[in-house]
């Protein structure tokens, strides 16, 4: 199976320890959170907590849970409120999951089974439904209007992401600008909101939670942009999915953006064969890679992720120097330079 091996042969600062060295500084805080997921995901109905228990336990770093654990140090919070607004982010972040594999159709999620392939589309979307349900009620709990209006606008704007990203399936006109619009609304505004109530509980100036917002938002769209390129260049045990997922379903993510727009009239034909009319043939997957290779496709993608990196690199300037501050830029080179 082909795969690309020579992105950047300079690997930066970062990689997991950077984000296990985040993780330790929250680590008493982040043990709070699993406890109020635990309790949380609670429910009289059987099939609520087995299958939220089955995809929460499936993994992942707590990456946005973390960011919020982390903001609120940097902003020296006070009383623990982030720790339930912790939880509430995981909530959304992994019903949202549960509803992208079955729009998506997946089978896999991180190299087990998707929840959806276990228990079946219908009791996925329903607990999808719960988990929202109960992010808000963890919402109204809190008590800070600012809190729910960010997280409730965060929610929807994932909601629009969604649905925005139907709208360029399979659609090889989509434009760069189009294509950012999507993973702006999709991951990223997660990622701001994660940040920004960091500041919120902490009852910092307007202008800290704008920067954390940056912060937030510019490492969410590197995040992403990251994942695309991985979907073309990854090794299956290491990131838990087989190379190609995004060609199989025709999603337009900007490796295949950027080829498309620079390729031959040859070579847009075979994207509109492969990725619009959904046409594939063996070799069909080692062809597109050839192509973003050919064109830079792949390179100029994490790139751009560099750009972002950067951007909210700069949005923590106005902060002290502290260990959180350092472990939290750290953390974009953990996301930029990921497992090429």
């Amino acid at each position: 199976m082909a795969t690309v091996t020579t992105l950047d042969p300079k690997r930066r600062k970062g990689g997991t320890d950077a984000l296990d060295a985040l993780i330790s500084l929250v680590e008493p805080e982040l043990r709070d959170v699993n406890d109020i997921i635990l309790k949380r995901m609670h429910s009289p109905v059987e099939l609520i907590p087995q299958l939220a228990g089955y995809i929460v336990a499936g993994g992942g770093k707590r990456l946005r849970p973390v960011l919020t654990l982390a903001a609120a140090k940097l902003c020296g919070a006070q009383g623990g409120r982030e720790k339930a607004l912790a939880a509430c982010v995981e909530f959304i972040h992994t019903a949202t999951l549960l509803h992208d594999d079955v729009v998506d159709e997946s089978d896999l999620r991180r190299g087990q089974a998707s929840a959806n392939a276990v228990f079946g589309n219908k009791s996925s979307v329903l607990v999808g439904d719960f988990l929202f349900a109960r992010a808000f009620q963890v919402m109204v709990e809190d008590g800070s209007l600012d809190v729910l209006r960010i997280l409730s606008n965060a929610s929807a704007v994932i909601s629009e992401g969604e649905v925005l990203q139907l709208t360029t399936s399979n659609d090889t006109e989509t434009s760069e600008e189009a294509y950012l619009e999507v993973i702006k609304a999709k991951t990223a505004e997660l990622f701001a909101a994660a940040c920004r109530i960091g500041a919120v509980v902490a009852n910092r100036p307007a202008a800290e939670e704008d920067a954390l917002r940056s912060y937030g938002l510019n490492l969410g769209i590197s995040f992403q942009l990251v994942d695309d390129v991985l979907d073309y260049s990854a090794v299956q045990a290491r990131l838990g999915k087989t190379i190609g997922d995004d060609f199989r379903e025709g999603k337009i993510t900007l490796p295949v953006v950027l080829a498309f727009r620079r390729g031959s009239e040859e070579e847009r034909g075979f994207w509109r064969r492969t990725m619009e009319e959904m046409e594939q043939q063996d070799g069909d997957l080692e062809r597109a890679i050839e192509l973003m290779v050919k064109h830079n496709a792949l390179r100029d993608s994490v790139e751009r992720a560099r750009h972002y990196g950067a951007v909210a690199r700069d949005a923590l300037g106005l902060f002290p120097n502290s260990p959180v501050k350092r472990a939290l830029l750290d953390v974009i080179d953990f996301v930029v330079d990921r497992d090429f």
